[in-house]
């Protein structure tokens, strides 16, 4: 019989599903459940993008093309960063990619030697740190609290850089925190890593979703970054599995070959329908989503504090709050569980998020409508002590 290889068991399931598992049942037997626990917006393609996808069906346009993706897509990404970002970006340096899961496995590929470490934020999404181990090098989290809003600083890169770190995994804004870095913190941190030969790759698949300043991007702190980003979260485009890489020059020959190898090509249906994220159409309905987004955390938040949540540090981007929930119970498994059954109010337990105090936190996603939001507070309201 085969067995699986060694390094599979350091990859740790979603203990979140478990919870989920246990709402859909919850739902089968016909409780109502208000889901604050998925990361995926609401909200879905707007029409011209769906327009886009239905064209170039109809016309045959679904073979093959190039590992890089689309010339004209590879353009319109460089555009984008050129009129919203004022960085100059070549195409050539812009891979497409499926997924913005599929853009971190090609830099894992490419970036990480064997034992390797890469470090990156406790807490941080999961799966990147398991994106690391499924190529051979080892994720090092670092316990980042609140009062570095939940980020990696150049001070936490050199105290904890060592012979085997070869580079850095940054996500601004953050799942699970919505935090984002400063831009003058970014700035320290790229010359920690890039003084010591390291490299750093910058997640911002939430980018677009910011509220309080401009979105940002490393690239605008240096062109040697590695920044990853994706049509999911801004663009809505969620199930069509498509994203990007901005990268080095020297570095595009190396993640074209692997992409020829792990997967050929992204979906040539989803690159047509990209092109048309770009229109002045759809941009104004992404726009008016992020307000959107943006009205369900000036509500979130403040009801949250009023429950007695701890919510530290003000959630700038993404749609996910990070709270601490020590003031109802010792284990956030266990609470998310409890409050599961008894109010049908879905939420993530911080242990998927790294090793730092996870049995302390939450993560609450606002990825639902308003009127969800509120029926979910007041549920809250009714069972939590006082």
């Amino acid at each position: 019989m085969p067995t699986a290889a060694a390094r599979t068991a350091l990859i740790e399931p979603f203990y979140v599903m478990e919870v989920v598992k246990e709402a859909a049942e919850l739902a089968s037997a016909g409780q109502s459940v208000i889901h604050l626990s998925i990361g995926e917006p609401d909200f879905t393609a707007p029409e011209p993008v769906r327009r886009a996808a239905i064209a170039s069906i109809e016309r045959g346009a679904t073979q093959y093309t190039g590992a890089l993706g689309l010339d004209a897509l590879r353009e319109r990404i460089a555009g984008w960063y050129s009129t919203r970002f004022a960085c100059d970006v070549d195409p050539s340096r812009i891979v497409v990619t499926a997924g913005a899961s599929g853009a971190l496995l090609l830099a894992c590929a490419a970036l990480l030697e064997h034992d390797a470490e890469l470090l990156m934020p406790d807490p941080s999404y999961p799966c990147n740190r398991h994106f690391a181990t499924a190529f051979g090098g080892r994720a090092r989290l670092v316990p980042c609290g609140p009062q570095q809003r939940y980020q990696l600083t150049a001070a936490t890169v050199e105290a904890h850089w060592n012979e085997k770190t070869g580079g850095v995994l940054v996500a601004s804004p953050s799942n699970p925190t919505g935090t984002s870095i400063e831009p003058d913190v970014l700035a320290a941190l790229v010359e920690a890593v890039l003084g010591r030969d390291g490299f750093v790759i910058s997640d911002e698949i939430y980018q677009g979703l910011s509220y309080d300043a401009a979105p940002s991007t490393a690239l605008q702190v240096t062109d040697q970054a590695i920044v990853i980003n994706s049509f999911s979260k801004y663009f809505a485009m969620t199930g069509w599995r498509l994203g990007w890489m901005v990268a080095p020059p020297r570095l595009v020959p190396t993640l074209e070959k692997l992409a020829q190898n792990l997967y050929i090509c992204p979906s040539t249906v989803s690159q047509h329908a990209a092109l048309a994220c770009f229109s002045d159409e759809a941009m104004a309905t992404y726009e008016d989503r992020r307000a959107e987004f943006k009205r369900r955390r000036d509500f979130l938040v403040p009801a949250l504090r009023e429950l007695g949540f701890i919510v530290p540090v003000e959630p700038d981007g993404a749609f996910y709050v990070y709270a601490d929930v020590n003031r109802f119970a010792s284990d956030s498994f266990e609470f998310v569980r409890n409050l599961l059954r008894s109010t049908g109010v879905c939420l993530v337990p911080g242990r998927d998020f790294g090793v730092a105090a996870p049995e302390r936190h939450v993560r609450i996603s606002y990825a639902t409508s308003l009127d969800r939001l509120q029926e979910a507070v007041e549920r809250m309201r009714n069972y939590l002590p006082r």
